[in-house]
């Protein structure tokens, strides 16, 4: 006997209609669709919307890419007045380095207590003062940058407000 035959012989376990496990069939009903035409005023009303849509699309796109070119042109002069303040800043701490180091020189000659209370007052007097120079220049410098960064923004939105 063979295994085939085998297998056939044995009793099925389980018997499996294979019919459960097929989706069934329908059909999607047809429809037909009355022939009919659109109305002249409808369409004309149509074109006209998607005209509009259109038109205030190119208004967008427009004033979408001007303000682009002010945020770059706002960067790129933020950025250059930042630097300029940054320089500005490496100059103060070097003329401050500079001043302390001369008195450092100015002490090491020193004859007397009363010669170093003098230097000491002098340049405690001149740094005063050059910090308050400082000082005035260093905020000059920040509102000319916050100045200069702003403007292009302000004009640019003045003329979108103006068109629109």
């Amino acid at each position: 006997m063979s295994d085939e035959t085998a297998m056939e012989n044995k009793p099925k376990l389980f018997a499996v209609n294979e019919s459960m496990f097929q989706m069934p069939k329908f059909d999607i009903p047809k429809f037909d669709v009355p022939n009919m035409e659109v109305p002249p005023a409808f369409r004309e009303f149509a074109e006209k919307g998607i005209a509009q849509a259109k038109e205030g699309y190119e208004k967008i796109k427009a004033n979408a890419e001007k303000t682009t070119e002010t945020l770059e042109e706002t960067y790129a002069i933020a950025a250059k007045g930042c630097t300029d303040y940054n320089l500005k800043l490496i100059e103060t701490a070097r003329a401050n380095s500079n001043a302390a180091f001369d008195l450092m020189g100015e002490l090491m000659g020193a004859k007397s207590y009363s010669q170093v209370l003098e230097l000491t007052t002098a340049f405690m007097r001149n740094r005063f003062d050059a910090l308050t120079a400082q000082t005035k220049e260093l905020t000059a410098q920040a509102q000319k940058v916050a100045t200069e960064s702003a403007e292009p923004m302000k004009e640019t939105f003045a003329k979108i407000n103006q068109a629109a």
